[in-house]
């Protein structure tokens, strides 16, 4: 079956080949998914799309009229897609829904480790030969107590690291694992809650219209001062303008991301020759006691190769009309 391969990346194109194993004809791009691009699909019944691909209303309506019947999401969000109007065109879409929760939960351990030791910082006061350690005062992680909002796959294995570096766990989430209860100590409660008791605040759950600016300014104001504020999950989570201002009067001492609400077009690309056009991200850059990377947390072997594999099963099971089982649905 043929298939165009939005949004390809040096560091996927080889798992995806070697998932294929010649199996499908596949069409790498290297171009996102726009409307403009969309007609580049031609002759192709399917797609892959990365998570930075835009795949809403008017770009289905484009790849309708090419013919196009299946979307392989290569990412276990679907934000991007517009399902109810591709349910309406009849284009079914499959996710990868669980590609490595560990390797997630690891960047995001990553994350506050590296701000709260301010290793960024360190290492490049030591390549410029300046061995001095003042500025770079952390705090031990035992004892602390971390706010984990969502406990699935991802929630869950970071609950597990937390806990083996002694940290005291408040969780939010509409369901509730005893697992965790019982294993971890894990206490659950209200987000407003949640954010008022702990030291740090991870989130880890999906980006919905009830969840969209979860952490903004009033939950933001319930915060400890100097707080830290994680975010691996969407970047539509979390009103940045209004962080900004947290971190301006100190109320957040910490903010590391992995992604970002406007990052479509920014992140995955080279804009080192380019004049930054968005001022809200450019802001957050001159935060010293800020730490971004650009939505690299799934980027492990492990990951990658899961991902591949999954989204040629989402294709095969698509060419041979059966059920794959990781299909995605609206909510309309």
């Amino acid at each position: 079956m043929k298939t165009t391969i939005y949004s390809t990346h040096k560091f996927d194109k080889p798992s995806i080949v070697n998932a294929n194993n010649g199996k499908h004809q596949l069409n790498f791009l290297e171009f996102r998914l726009t409307k403009e691009t969309a007609l580049l699909a031609e002759d192709s019944k399917a797609i892959a799309l990365f998570s930075s691909d835009d795949a809403s209303s008017e770009v289905l309506k484009i790849l309708h009229k090419q013919g196009i019947k299946f979307i392989a999401l290569r990412s276990a969000g679907f934000n991007h897609v517009d399902l109810k109007k591709a349910s309406e065109l009849g284009i079914k879409v499959a996710r990868v829904p669980a590609y490595s929760p560990y390797a997630i939960a690891e960047h995001t351990m990553a994350l506050i480790l590296a701000l709260n030791r301010k290793l960024i910082k360190a290492h490049n006061r030591v390549r410029e030969q300046n061995f001095s350690l003042n500025g770079l005062t952390g705090f031990d992680l035992n004892g602390k107590t971390v706010g984990v909002i969502g406990t699935g796959k991802i929630g869950s294995v970071l609950i597990k690291i937390l806990h083996g570096f002694g940290c005291n766990i408040l969780a939010q989430d509409i369901n509730e694992d005893q697992n965790m209860i019982d294993k971890y100590g894990v206490i659950y409660t209200d987000c407003a809650t949640l954010c008022k008791h702990s030291d740090i605040i991870s989130l880890h759950i999906p980006l919905k219209v009830s969840t969209k600016h979860l952490i903004d300014k009033e939950h933001i104001a319930l915060m400890k001062p100097g707080v830290m504020l994680i975010n691996t999950s969407r970047g539509g989570l979390v009103d940045t303008k209004a962080v900004i201002e947290g971190l301006k009067t100190k109320k957040i001492g910490y903010f590391g991301i992995d992604v970002y609400e406007e990052e479509e077009g920014l992140f995955f690309e080279d804009h080192s020759e380019d004049i930054l056009q968005d001022d809200v991200i450019a802001r957050l850059m001159t935060f010293n006691n800020v730490l971004i990377t650009s939505h690299q947390a799934f980027l492990t072997e492990t990951a990658m190769t899961n991902i591949a594999e999954t989204t040629i099963y989402n294709l095969d099971c698509f060419e041979k009309q059966v059920r794959s089982g990781n299909e995605v649905f609206s909510e309309n």
